[in-house]
């Protein structure tokens, strides 16, 4: 591939680094990135991978800018209060790098639409709010062969995994096989969140995206990271694929979406972010 000189400059940092170079820096270019809610994780992701170059990203969210968003959500302003969130995003990161293509989704996930979405991606990644989003995220990410790079977070704490059971490793199912019952778990609108918590999280599943990407470094895939902002401490959590699992096991009882249509209906994919209510605590 041919850079221009804005491309060389813009780039050269990234070009530098060995593990990166040119041929790094086109697969970037012609990546294909799908971010699920474009709130308090999706903002820092989104960013991120708009500086990396990374050449088309969607976005999908159907919120609102709101006032309360603005103490975590960076890729917002106060000026856009009351815009689609998408829109708002895709703003900020037209005007980091004008050189990628964002696709704009301000449309409700559901069974009827996630299956075509996340086909049209390389990778998917995860920032929903919600249990009835995120499972459906998960069974159609392992339909389509997609990775799936998950974050969560609540109060002060974050957790990160990578799903890929196309490859061998377990699905998010083999890990939370089923959501908890409604009211177990709080929500960030609820128990708050730490907003400096959902930056950190949501720039180290930028990292992850751009490490599948590029095919370096030693993935999530089998692991789960969690963070601990106030005693700032991170551990790794092994894990293992479940044969029984309904979704990706020997004998999966999951094969379409169609079980997801009475949640997913009344379920909006907002962008906050806050994820223990979607990727348990350990």
């Amino acid at each position: 591939m041919d850079f221009s000189e804005d491309e060389i400059q813009r780039y050269a940092r990234h070009i530098l680094l060995p593990e990166v170079g040119g041929t790094g820096q086109e697969t970037l270019l012609k990546a294909r990135v799908l971010i699920i809610g474009a709130g308090g994780l999706g903002s820092p992701l989104a960013l991120y991978l708009a500086a990396a170059g990374v050449g088309r990203i969607g976005l999908v969210d159907d919120d609102v800018v709101d006032l309360s968003n603005l103490q975590r959500q960076i890729a917002h302003v106060t000026a856009r209060v009351g815009h689609a969130k998408v829109e708002s995003a895709a703003e900020a990161m037209r005007a980091l790098n004008p050189g990628v293509t964002v696709d704009c989704h301000n449309i409700r996930l559901g069974p009827d639409n996630v299956r075509e979405l996340v086909r049209g991606y390389d990778i998917v990644c995860d920032g929903c709010d919600n249990f009835a989003t995120r499972y459906l995220l998960a069974d159609a990410c392992v339909l389509e062969r997609r990775t799936l790079v998950s974050a969560a977070v609540l109060r002060f704490e974050g957790q990160l995994s990578t799903f890929r059971p196309h490859d061998g490793g377990p699905c998010y199912r083999c890990l939370y096989p089923s959501a908890p019952p409604a009211g177990m778990v709080p929500s960030c609108a609820q128990a708050g969140v730490f907003g400096a918590v959902t930056g950190v999280m949501g720039t180290l599943q930028a990292t992850e995206v751009l490490k599948e990407i590029l095919g370096i470094g030693e993935g999530l895939s089998g692991r789960l990271l969690v963070w601990d902002a106030l005693a700032m401490r991170f551990h790794t959590i092994r894990l293992s694929r479940d044969p029984d699992c309904r979704l990706c096991g020997e004998h999966a009882t999951i094969h379409d979406l169609s079980g997801h249509a009475p949640a997913a209906a009344s379920a909006a994919v907002h962008g906050a972010a806050c994820g223990h209510d979607a990727m348990a605590p350990s």
